[in-house]
């Protein structure tokens, strides 16, 4: 309250000197938002904090403005076309992989019967569960030469070596796209197959009575009306995708993602490592802004209300099309590897499950859970000082925030890794009494801050929708019994927002553990995790002792997509009963 008494004091004596002396009038401007944004202890509380987890982006973006001509004509003329050659053509072709794989199973789930359809149209969900990197470390021991599936062949082909037969390399940049759309497409299902269910009766019979049949009224009208939809999980999708270390490393992929890395610990350079990430990230809002360019002058409406559709009958050999287009997403994605783990796990369980099995469970246990909570209360902050104050700067600044998971994990670690050291040695000068300068660097504080710039988009984003379902109405009725927003916050809106903060959480939590490329470079000395410990051993092929890990990231990522599904479903009872 003193603090807002001298700010209004002193605005009063501005406005008088503006009298005085006749000031312009965008001073008013000026006055009004000091005024306005100062005097909201919400706005400026939402703004410092969004910044300040938006720190490690600005200080990326702030690398490219560092001269370094030396290092980029070493990269120019060995590694940088490479980088980028692998990164086009990955990306591309995971886009190709996951919108085949996503459009089609969205298709035929909303609009067809066949048999199976109910258990597709949440199973097709599965697969989110299973990291790339798991899928890869368990097919290339499946897939390679030694292992069971060419033994097999080369015995009933009576073959003695590779030149005899021809068999597609698992480890290679085709290995890594059909891996990336087997685990990626569950993105462009679940948002198209919204997007196909909402679409209006009446457009698609409008096409039917032209004389289309439903694929040519599925390429004509249904898949232009879903383009939004389809291109918004697109971008998530690459978003992922060139997130991605371990899957592209195990494989010998050199991406942007390796090549910040190679750059950091092989070449030493900090901040050419920190400028490579700088062009990933650009690179990544670029395609986000190219895409929103593209339909910058398309509509995507249809004036009459979504209305419940008849879905169109398959029988005989496209009832078996169907089954196998949204059958075997599942087997290849979640139920192959995953009972080749479990196999795994059960014959090597004495190797794999000892006591420093359950170490790697805790650290990680502690780390996600930890992430979740401050990333539900972060989260509820913002979402709820937006709320407060729409104003341009906090939603900028908000904005700034959920730009975190389109960063991947290595460009985060690159950005927080910097500022952090400048801390440290801040703390050192100022003689605190600490022996050591590394207070934060190596520490799992660290560790937790890289996840909340990544993950806290996430958690906002399931705030942000439940808040949206609570009428303004009852802010006001909080208001008129003489609550603060604070107390209208904790004792009407989180009593609201339970199963939004539960889903907050538990998406967090799942993508905590199984998260890679961050937690490579800033883990601590003898903090290992499940992922970190499936990454070592499958990386110097002990896949027997990675199987336990690696089987408890699987089921853990499962919880959410369940729940996920059983949502779904539930969702759409509740419309069709009314």
């Amino acid at each position: 309250m003193r603090a807002t008494t001298s700010i209004r004091a002193a605005l009063q004596q501005i406005k008088r000197f503006r009298v005085q002396v006749q000031l312009p009038v965008v001073s008013q401007t000026v006055q009004r938002f000091i005024l306005k944004f100062c005097t909201q202890p919400w706005a400026w509380v939402t703004s410092t904090i969004a910044l300040f987890i938006g720190l490690p982006i600005l200080v990326v973006l702030s690398s490219l403005f560092i001269p370094q001509p030396d290092l980029w004509s070493h990269l120019g003329n060995t590694v940088l076309p490479r980088y980028l050659q692998n990164s086009l053509v990955l990306s591309l072709g995971v886009s190709v992989g996951t919108s085949l794989l996503g459009v089609s199973t969205a298709w035929l789930v909303s609009m067809c019967q066949f048999p199976g359809r109910r258990f597709f149209e949440w199973g097709l969900l599965l697969p989110l569960a299973a990291p790339a990197y798991l899928l890869a470390y368990i097919y290339t021991d499946w897939l390679e030469y030694f292992g069971p599936v060419q033994t097999t062949l080369r015995q009933w082909g009576g073959w003695e070596s590779a030149n005899d037969y021809w068999f597609p390399p698992i480890r290679s940049l085709g290995g890594a796209i059909v891996l990336f759309s087997l685990v990626l497409y569950p993105y462009i299902y679940l948002i198209t197959k919204v997007a196909f269910a909402e679409q209006g009766r009446k457009t698609l019979e409008a096409s039917r009575s032209l004389g289309r049949t439903p694929w040519q009224s599925f390429f004509a009208v249904a898949l232009p009306l879903a383009r939004p939809a389809w291109m918004a999980g697109l971008a998530l999708v690459l978003m992922e995708t060139l997130n991605d270390f371990g899957t592209v490393q195990y494989f010998g992929v050199e991406t942007f993602t390796t090549g910040i890395y190679r750059t950091w610990f092989g070449l030493g350079e900090r901040v050419g490592a920190t400028q490579l990430a700088a062009m990933l990230l650009l690179g990544i809002l670029s395609l986000l802004l190219l895409e929103r360019w593209g339909r910058r002058q398309s509509q995507y409406f249809q004036t009459d209300a979504p209305q419940s559709f008849s879905p169109y009958p398959l029988r005989g050999g496209q009832a078996i099309l169907g089954i196998l287009t949204c059958g075997l997403p599942i087997a290849l994605g979640l139920l192959l590897p995953g009972t080749l783990l479990v196999l795994l796990t059960v014959d090597n369980w004495e190797r794999s499950v000892n006591a420093k099995f359950w170490d790697l469970i805790h650290h990680s246990l502690t780390l996600a859970i930890v992430t979740g909570l401050f990333a539900v209360i972060l989260g509820l902050i913002l979402g709820y000082g937006v709320r407060l104050n729409p104003q341009r700067v906090v939603r900028g600044s908000v904005r700034l925030v959920g730009m975190g998971y389109a960063i991947p994990g290595a460009v985060i670690a690159v950005g927080l890794l910097l500022p952090v050291s400048w801390l440290d040695q801040g703390l050192d000068l100022l003689q605190t009494g600490l022996k050591t300068p590394f207070l934060l660097s190596g520490t799992p504080i660290v560790l937790v801050g890289a996840y909340l710039v990544r993950f806290l988009s996430v958690a906002l984003g399931a705030i942000e929708s439940s808040l949206a379902r609570i009428s303004p109405n009852l802010d006001q009725a909080s208001r008129s019994l003489g609550y603060n927003p604070l107390q209208t916050l904790l004792r009407v809106h989180v009593p609201l927002l339970r199963g939004g903060l539960l889903t907050a959480l538990m998406l967090v939590f799942v993508d905590v553990m199984k998260e890679l490329p961050a937690t490579i470079v800033l883990r601590p000395f003898n903090f290992d995790t499940l992922a970190i410990r499936v990454y070592q051993y499958a990386s110097d092929e002990r896949l027997a002792e990675a199987a336990a890990p690696a089987l408890t990231i699987l089921l853990v990522g499962l919880v959410p997509v369940i729940v996920l599904s059983w949502q779904i479903i539930t969702g759409q009872q509740e419309r069709s009963s009314s």
